[in-house]
């Protein structure tokens, strides 16, 4: 039922903003139309020549118009404030933006061209952005297959990389000015970063020991099973007892199935081994293990403050040549 009356409501929003789209359009257009047409009555020549070409419209123009220019003026700037304040109204209702003063600075043409001294009568032009937004909104053009907003967009690009990009230098220079200046940066390090997170970092490696080892032991199973047994037959044959024990009566017989039952006794305890990799006891130990090289792993002296430090400097120089490169070049070239 909600969903029934909110289909209406959604239309009569729709029609409602397409009117009044309609409408300041019209208005935009009829008062940049005027302001320019009023900027030439002033010029003399201009003048001249339209009141001997049109008496009667002349005077009508200069009587009723041009004297109450402020006043018209005027009249379509309270339209143009209305109408930023009720988008400014709807985009707080609609939670459009992260914050409710965010409008009037994504829609600053509209905020300047509302300005009605007029010294900046000019910045009216900028009405013209708006005008084209709403006809883009409305579907009634597209400004993006225009050959001159391709040209905007490229140069705009080219603008915000280059600005970006410096910016991200010098935050990098300065970054790297820091770590240089610091006396103490690697150890900083050790006891605000890593210390705070010493268990979960110890829990992380032997978790990842324990899979590696587990991955490994499941992909060559085969082939270490093969090592081993060759490890076992090749130090029987090596052994003095064994050959000595050939020589006997059913020597030979007695040395196979002495091989075979040490390998597979070799085998079975691999396989045990590599199993108990992943008890809670193993877990433990390396756990441990973990934890008494921790602190060993963290000791900071001189040369590792120096390799440290020269680490960092060296990723933020990487980082800087990266970001140096002109990426714009390669997309418009």
């Amino acid at each position: 039922m909600p969903s029934s009356l909110s289909r209406p409501l959604n239309l009569v929003r729709e029609r409602a903003h397409l009117v009044w789209d309609l409408l300041i359009i019209a208005l935009v257009i009829a008062n940049l139309a005027l302001l320019l047409f009023d900027s030439l009555f002033l010029l003399p020549p201009l003048n001249a020549a339209f009141q001997a070409m049109a008496p009667y419209l002349h005077d009508t123009y200069d009587r009723y118009v041009h004297a109450n220019f402020v006043a018209i003026d005027l009249a379509f700037v309270a339209v143009f404030i209305l109408d930023v304040l009720l988008g400014w109204a709807v985009a707080i209702a609609e939670r459009r933006y992260h914050r409710w003063f965010f409008y009037p600075f994504v829609y600053w043409y509209d905020v300047l061209g509302c300005i009605p001294v007029g010294g900046f009568r000019l910045l009216r032009i900028l009405r013209v952005v708006s005008l084209l937004h709403r006809l883009q909104r409305l579907g009634l053009i597209d400004v993006r297959r225009w050959w001159l907003y391709a040209v905007y967009a490229k140069y705009y690009d080219i603008l915000l990389e280059e600005l970006s990009d410096r910016i991200a230098l010098r935050l990098l220079s300065n970054a790297q000015d820091q770590i240089r200046a610091s006396e103490s940066l690697p150890q900083r390090l050790a006891d605000d970063v890593i210390m705070p997170r010493k268990q979960q970092l110890i829990h992380e490696v032997t978790r990842r020991l324990e899979d590696m080892a587990g991955t490994a032991y499941a992909h060559n199973r085969a082939d270490l099973m093969r090592y081993v047994s060759a490890l076992v037959g090749r130090t029987l044959a090596e052994s003095r007892e064994i050959q000595r024990l050939k020589r006997l009566p059913l020597g030979s017989q007695l040395a196979n199935a002495l091989d075979s039952s040490l390998s597979d006794i070799a085998c079975r305890l691999v396989h045990e081994a590599a199993e108990g990799l992943r008890s809670p006891e193993f877990s433990a130990l390396l756990e441990r293990l973990a934890d008494s090289g921790f602190d060993a792993w963290l000791h900071v002296d001189p040369h590792t403050d120096q390799i440290t430090e020269q680490v960092l400097l060296d990723m933020l120089e990487m980082l800087k040549e990266q970001i140096a490169v002109k990426q714009w070049r390669n997309k418009y070239d």
